[in-house]
């Protein structure tokens, strides 16, 4: 029996295969397209199986609403405090950035959702940031991180926008600063955003932290900075809200199964 979770956002698209433990048999990762149900599609494809050998289907994320072939549509917040709960189960709030915002999540024990905060629709909280400030100093986006790591005098980034942030850059640039020090400006200012929907939440334990941007070395240590507690991730962060998803996919097929394993309240 397989369970698929689908996290469809507006830059990618994650897909995790679950067997009927919850055990992640196979991951899937591709960019999103213009036509979303068809960016699912292709996730689908990826694992070598056709919908019929699937038992459920559960679709989160920004694209959620155009995966055709889903059961179910789950919010990201849902989604990801379930997952944090499975890979980082000593963390009591989960923080996810993706592309354009932050959400912060205060989670019990089983993995539903307390209380949540989330941040403006804007590039300048998010990873797009990033994906900008890569562009501009000619760096691949992976490497940021790491470099931003060496930073003597980090360069304060005030913009509230990603185009404007994008001006300040080469401004820097212009003006000498070196690129370490105005990479770990910019990641200080997208974590000063993130840190203060944790702090709304009144967190006081470990940070689990979610997404594609958990990969990124100095995003976790600019999040330690602003929140003065740690910061976790897991091998499988960038994948938690389609863990999340193919969780409670499974959850629900129990329930329909009437499994006695699952409370039905």
């Amino acid at each position: 029996m397989f369970v698929l979770g689908i996290d469809l956002g507006s830059r990618a698209c994650h897909a995790v295969l679950a067997d009927g433990e919850g055990r992640i048999a196979e991951r899937s990762f591709l960019p999103a397209a213009a036509d979303l149900h068809a960016t699912a599609r292709r996730a689908l494809e990826s694992f070598g199986l056709r919908r019929d050998e699937i038992q459920y289907v559960a679709a989160t994320g920004f694209g959620r609403g155009q995966v055709r072939f889903r059961d179910l549509a789950i919010t990201e917040i849902t989604c990801h405090a379930r997952a944090a709960r499975a890979l980082l189960p000593d963390a009591s709030c989960v923080l996810d950035i993706g592309a354009r915002n932050a959400r912060a999540i205060r989670t019990c024990a089983d993995g539903r959702t307390l209380g949540f905060r989330v941040g403006d629709r804007c590039a300048a909280g998010g990873g797009r940031l990033l994906e900008r400030a890569a562009r501009a100093l000619d760096l691949p986006l992976d490497e940021i991180g790491p470099v931003s790591l060496r930073a003597q005098d980090p360069v304060a980034v005030s913009s509230v926008c990603a185009v404007l942030a994008e001006s300040e850059i080469v401004r820097h640039v212009t003006d000498g600063r070196a690129v370490e020090d105005i990479l770990m400006g910019l990641h200080l200012s997208v974590a000063s955003r993130a840190a203060a929907l944790v702090r709304q939440l009144g967190a006081d334990g470990d940070v689990a932290l979610t997404g594609g941007v958990a990969r990124n070395a100095g995003m976790v240590a600019a999040l330690e900075r602003k929140l003065g507690l740690p910061v976790r991730t897991s091998p499988d962060s960038e994948y938690a809200g389609a863990i999340g998803a193919a969780l409670l996919a499974l959850k629900r097929l129990r329930i329909l199964d009437h499994d006695p394993r699952v409370r039905l309240s």
